[in-house]
Parts: structure tokens; sequence; C-alpha cells
């Protein structure tokens, strides 16, 4: 993945969460923020994902794309965009009960009124520590939940789909949970349903490509 910053502001002022994530070319026009730079961006041969931070864009290649192929297209879209002034993020009205992107009705980690003390604690650290670190790298983090000592978390944007996320999340984030919360006992990662069917997928296919070559 590559992370751009255009020097200017990408998501809607009015927007309660810290992202928008785009994982198809139809999550791009889809309400309730549809995207013409994101959909712009899917025609280009190889994408397969478009994450919009508050001043950030990170987009993400398929593994046999070439990003020396790819990356003056992405990079002239997005600089056509932000320079003609076009709105990046567009608001429409839902009517269905599903949205086409990948976002929060809110940030998952700011403070609520019924967050247990421990709760209250991951969440700050997360929140001043470790949020600021994954969106230097074009991602973002969201609190899923603390359950038998285990904190729930899911990464976005580029540390979605990065080889070292499983590395980011063990000796990163949950040493330094467990180093200052005692009730911490570790943090496990959180996948949605298209993601762990996207994995198996890929696992399988792994497994025929060793199964040639050892035949």
């Amino acid at each position: 993945a590559l992370k751009f910053l255009p020097n200017s502001r990408i998501l809607p002022y009015a927007l309660s969460s810290p992202f928008l994530e785009y994982l198809s070319p139809r999550s791009t026009l889809a309400p309730p923020h549809p995207s013409p730079l994101a959909a712009r961006l899917f025609n280009v041969d190889g994408i397969t994902s478009v994450f919009y931070g508050t001043d950030f864009i990170t987009v993400t290649k398929a593994e046999d794309a070439l990003w020396p192929h790819i990356k003056p297209e992405v990079f002239s879209l997005i600089t056509e965009a932000v320079n003609s002034g076009e709105a990046i993020v567009n608001t429409v009205e839902i009517r269905s009960s599903e949205a086409g992107q990948e976002w929060g009705q809110k940030d998952t980690l700011e403070y609520h009124e019924n967050d247990s003390e421990v709760v209250s604690m991951i969440k700050e650290l997360l929140d001043t520590r470790i949020r600021p670190a994954i969106q230097d790298d074009g991602g973002d983090i969201e609190f899923r939940g603390f359950d038998n000592g285990h904190v729930l978390l899911k990464l976005r944007g580029a540390c979605r789909t990065c080889d070292s996320s499983t590395v980011t999340l063990k000796n990163g984030i949950e040493s330094m949970l467990m180093h200052y919360i005692e009730e911490v006992q570790g943090v496990t990662q959180v996948f949605d349903q298209e993601e762990e069917i996207a994995m198996k997928e890929f696992a399988r296919f792994e497994e025929k490509l060793k199964e040639q070559k050892g035949s």
C-alpha cells in the first residue's frame, strides 16, 4: 500500500468517523458516502482498496501488480482531484439498511459513559500512543471490545493488508497495553466475514502452488 498526503482535508467535517474505506468499485458509488475519486482509482488495473483518513489517502494494490506501472496514474488522479477543488467524498441519503463503505457511525476510541475503567484506559492508550503511529503508516484502528482479558481490535487501511499486521498487533500494540494495564492478557485481531473468506481462498491458492512445485 502507498500513502498519499495531498495537503488538504479529505473527509467531510460533518463525518463523525475518522476514516472511510472502499473495498470494491461498487462501494465507491453507494450511499452514504460515494467518492468520484475512489471510483476513478478503482479503474486503475491492480487497485484493490482505497482508504481515506482525515488528511491522507492510502491506496492498496493486488500482489501481482507493480507500483512502478500504476503509481504515476494513481498520483495523477489524486493530484487532479485535489487541485480541481471537487469534493473527494459526497454525502447522500441511505436508502437501504447497508452502507457501501467501511466506516464507523462514530469513533470507536471515543470515551463512552458506560465504559469501565479498564476500557477507558485501553481507549486512551490506543488513541494517544498507538493510533498516531498507525495513521502515519496510512491506516487506522478500531476498538471492537474487551473480553476475558483480550482486547479486540480491527486494523484498517494499509495496516489491514500488510504482511506485518500480526507483528504490529503482537509486538507493538499488545506489548504496550499489557505493560500499562495489568488486566490486559492479549490482543486479538478481528476480521470481517469477507476478509476471512478471502484469506481462506488465498491459503488454498498457496497450497495449490506448493503442490505444483512439489510435483
